[in-house]
């Protein structure tokens, strides 16, 4: 049924007169007269008789107004859900327990009136974080194509911040007395990193820091969650794990694991924001300005390459 011809019996009804309606919905009297005309030939009763000041509502039509208006406003209500600035910002995080929740959550509390949807998309290819943010099902994706120019047309990526990464050992482990850590003192041992998804930006992240740094990253096996994970480094004299400084991870007391920062340098992990070119929601602005506005890692930084102009290093 068409909603145009709802809308316009609506409003007629409401106002008395055809010509209002028209000016209130912006088009013609005829074209008014025309939507209300198909509308009662596809319903096959009169809704309004003629007057001398303008038309009223027959019996039908008393009796269809309320179900019109209803649907009526149903549409409307399904219009703004989907129009920026009506609805909630939708940001796609990796998980609601890691930095970009983190700070996007921070966010939220800086400015508790904002509306806010936080969504996990749950994909491990940023290219369907991109077509999802370019098709509107979500209005921004902390994810990194880390080939900008692989980037649709029309479509921007800006970095957002840097999480720092700390290694993450059980109380058995060797380097578990230790309060820092460089790259030197991880070689030779054991860092596992589960269920590093082919073609995602942390396979990319974990070759290059291996390969930078002589280091031992073990992919091996499925990733069970980070509950199982925890459970491993708590029992293991061997096995560590690289987590970012802002991920929030909990465990049992009688685990005793142990965050050590790794210094000189830092690594850190970029992550970007992905935004449409055009139309973006409103609330967007706000947001990036609140990244713009968060503190920079100081001291020597390692990068990957596609985040570093000096190809890894960074003051």
């Amino acid at each position: 049924m068409d909603t145009e011809g709802l809308r316009s019996f609506v409003r007629a009804a409401e106002l008395g007169q055809l010509q209002h309606a028209a000016d209130e919905l912006g088009v013609t009297q005829q074209a008014v007269s025309k939507r209300i005309a198909a509308l009662e030939r596809r319903l096959e009763v009169r809704l309004f008789t003629r007057t001398a000041r303008g038309v009223e509502l027959t019996l039908d039509g008393q009796a269809f107004l309320p179900h019109a208006r209803s649907i009526v406003a149903g549409v409307d209500r399904a219009v703004a859900a989907v129009r920026p600035g009506s609805r909630a910002l939708r940001i796609d995080v990796l998980g609601l327990r890691s930095a970009q929740a983190v700070v996007l959550h921070d966010y939220w509390r800086s400015r508790p009136g904002t509306d806010l949807d936080v969504v996990t998309l749950r994909v491990d290819d940023p290219r369907t974080a991109v077509a999802a943010v370019e098709a509107g099902e979500i209005d921004a994706s902390f994810r990194t194509v880390t080939d900008p120019a692989a980037l649709p047309a029309g479509m921007r990526m800006i970095r957002a911040f840097d999480s720092p990464l700390e290694l993450l050992v059980g109380p058995r482990h060797p380097l578990a007395a230790a309060r820092r850590l460089t790259p030197r003192q991880l070689r030779r041992h054991r860092i596992w990193v589960p269920g590093i998804a082919a073609r995602s930006e942390w396979a990319e992240f974990y070759d290059q820091l291996a390969t930078g740094f002589d280091l031992r990253i073990d992919a091996a096996g499925p990733h069970f969650g980070d509950e199982v994970l925890l459970d491993t480094l708590a029992d293991s004299a061997d096995v560590a794990t690289l987590v970012g400084a802002r991920d929030r991870y909990v465990w049992p007391a009688d685990h005793d694991l142990r965050r050590i920062p790794v210094v000189d340098p830092t690594f850190a992990y970029p992550l970007s924001l992905i935004l449409p070119g055009t139309n973006p929601h409103p609330e967007l602005r706000g947001f990036i300005s609140y990244l713009e506005g968060l503190p920079k890692l100081s001291g020597t930084v390692w990068l990957p390459s596609w985040a570093s102009p000096h190809g890894g290093t960074d003051r």
